[in-house]
């Protein structure tokens, strides 16, 4: 007899929407937080996004990441970002590394003098040390950085909004973009609040949290509309029960193997990653939540129009019917 690993009862009859409004409620109040976190203190931005210095160094001993953070923490420079590279053409005798380091209040750019007090701090570990390469960043570029990380996340949001609504009907699209902005500004509001350092590793997670969170919200829509055509006469918020029960195996089964392997990165994966898996496992947790107790509250208060004059080509959905 096979053995199937379940999370969740295959047949469960929990309601969601008995307290919709409450779920609505406490979200909007999560936003409002969120947002005047955001206009009080701001996001910490990070080298990415301040302007900063990057020096390529180039060493016959391995990278030891934490003792080139060592060597550099009595400059007391700020924030810096060491990362090995890994090139396949590297010779056996070649370890390279990038110190990036943010530019200095009052500067534009690092100083010729900090370059050379970094670099002398960091031939203390390896006399040999060369550095090919040094590049600097101004504010004017990471201003820039800024304004197109924010258009590249509207845009899949709007990007979203219209596959929604080419797919499902006007209301559907409604809840899923509702939900992905609730999903966004709720990380940002936490990034704001913990002063968690945001760089461009952040954007890539907020994207990826987009994807994630519409993936899920479109599963339940599938099942929602398919049920809205089996049972023509249950009151809505019965259907949206009966869809999202339907559907709770497989989401809670892909929310936690997610969360298992992001946390495991965050614990083992160390401080270059960390604060975009921390983002990515916030994103896992509110997009699961907003799928169910966002994307399909707003659905409910907006209602739904059921004409059965045409047929339904994409009923029965092949993700629809995942059984976790």
């Amino acid at each position: 007899m096979a053995f199937r690993l379940r999370l969740v009862k295959q047949q469960t009859s929990f309601d969601f929407f008995s307290r919709w409004k409450m779920w609505l409620g406490i979200s909007g109040l999560l936003i409002v937080v969120a947002l005047a976190s955001f206009l009080i203190q701001g996001l910490n931005y990070g080298i990415d996004f301040r302007g900063g210095t990057t020096v390529r160094t180039e060493s016959t001993q391995p990278v030891d990441v934490g003792a080139y953070r060592s060597a550099l923490e009595a400059l007391e420079l700020g924030d810096i970002s060491i990362t090995e590279v890994f090139d396949p053409n590297f010779g056996p005798e070649q370890n390279v590394a990038m110190v990036r380091i943010e530019a200095q209040e009052g500067d534009e750019a690092v100083t010729v003098e900090t370059i050379a007090a970094v670099q002398g701090a960091l031939q203390q570990i390896d006399p040999e040390m060369k550095f090919p390469s040094v590049e600097s960043v101004g504010p004017k570029v990471s201003g820039e950085l800024i304004q197109t990380a924010a258009i590249a996340v509207i845009l899949a949001i709007a990007a979203v909004l219209i596959y929604i609504w080419l797919r499902f009907e006007w209301q559907f699209a409604v809840g899923a973009v509702l939900a992905l902005v609730h999903d966004v500004v709720l990380t940002l509001g936490i990034f704001s609040e913990l002063q968690i350092k945001f760089d461009l590793a952040i954007i890539a997670a907020l994207l990826t949290i987009v994807g994630y969170s519409l993936n899920d919200t479109v599963v339940v829509f599938d099942r929602v509309r398919e049920n809205l055509r089996k049972y023509k006469k249950k009151p809505l918020n019965e259907v949206l029960n009966i869809s999202i029960n339907e559907t709770l195996a497989r989401t809670f089964m892909t929310s936690v193997t997610t969360l298992l392997a992001l946390i495991s990165l965050f614990v083992l994966g160390g401080d270059v990653i960390r604060g975009f898996v921390f983002a990515m496992i916030w994103g896992v947790i509110v997009g699961t939540y907003s799928s169910i107790f966002v994307a399909s509250a707003v659905l409910l208060y907006l209602g739904v129009k059921r004409d059965w004059s045409k047929p339904d080509k994409t009923e029965g959905n092949q993700f629809a019917n995942i059984d976790a």
